[in-house]
């Protein structure tokens, strides 16, 4: 069992995890290492923060549509190859070593914080928006593509996925958010239920975090929708630079 001290602990930082995320993705920067700081296994770790991410998520997506802040169609369609994709990597994700898992985060992340650091200009602005059988394509394959990247390693999905929708399909950034936002659910979802199957959430502590992380989605969605890209972009960068420090910290902390 955790104690009180430690449940607390986790669902403050979930709050503040769900907040970041539904503005700029990379929520698991901060819920991932919460609950890895309880000390249960990382598989666990995983499971927990996929049931709190997915209800969070959840409200999220709700508020996003209630404003019209995205493009339902494309996001439906990224939303499906997300799912696969996640499906996919969990199942191979269940049987690997936790020291694998943690030397993959630490090779990959840093490739991706970089690519987002660099370009500076995405989603400042709405582009030629894709269309027909091209846009269908990338959707589809930034669905799958992301989903993989979240059922395999997670931390940084929202912020990897808002870029790619950005500069690959032209949105500004509040709309990418929102698309983002259906596809971390789809995403969140399928892995979650390989992960209740395997029987890896511990809920007497996922149930009060996902109640934090449904308030932290819901206050940081509405100022999502009301300040658009000119907020979402600072907050992006602050999500990258947190993802860069969190990953040269794990790797020098294994010297």
């Amino acid at each position: 069992m955790y104690s009180v001290g430690q449940i607390t602990f986790v669902c403050f930082m979930v709050f503040v995890a769900g907040f970041i995320d539904s503005i700029a993705g990379g929520g698991g920067l901060i819920s991932i290492p919460a609950y890895t700081l309880t000390g249960m296994p990382m598989h666990s770790v995983m499971g927990c923060n996929k049931f709190s991410s997915a209800c969070g998520t959840s409200f999220s997506v709700a508020r996003f549509m209630a404003n019209k802040a995205l493009d339902i169609k494309i996001a439906i369609i990224s939303a499906i190859g997300a799912m696969i994709g996640s499906g996919l990597a969990v199942k191979i994700v269940l049987g690997l070593s936790d020291e694998f898992l943690r030397i993959m985060m630490v090779i990959v992340l840093p490739i991706i914080a970089i690519a987002i650091i660099l370009k500076k200009d995405v989603g400042q602005a709405d582009g030629e928006i894709a269309d027909g059988i091209k846009a269908i394509c990338i959707s589809i394959l930034i669905g799958l593509s992301v989903g993989f990247y979240d059922g395999f390693i997670g931390p940084g999905t929202g912020t990897i996925a808002i870029f790619l929708f950005s500069a690959f399909m032209n949105y500004n950034l509040k709309t990418a958010s929102g698309n983002t936002k259906i596809l971390n659910l789809s995403s969140n979802v399928s892995a979650l239920i390989s992960f209740m199957i395997s029987g890896t959430v511990i809920y007497h502590i996922a149930i009060p975090a996902a109640i934090c992380n449904i308030a932290g989605n819901y206050i940081g969605s509405g100022i999502a929708v009301k300040k658009g890209s000119k907020f979402i972009r600072p907050v992006m960068i602050t999500v990258v630079v947190l993802l860069l420090g969190k990953t040269f910290i794990d790797f020098f902390s294994t010297f």
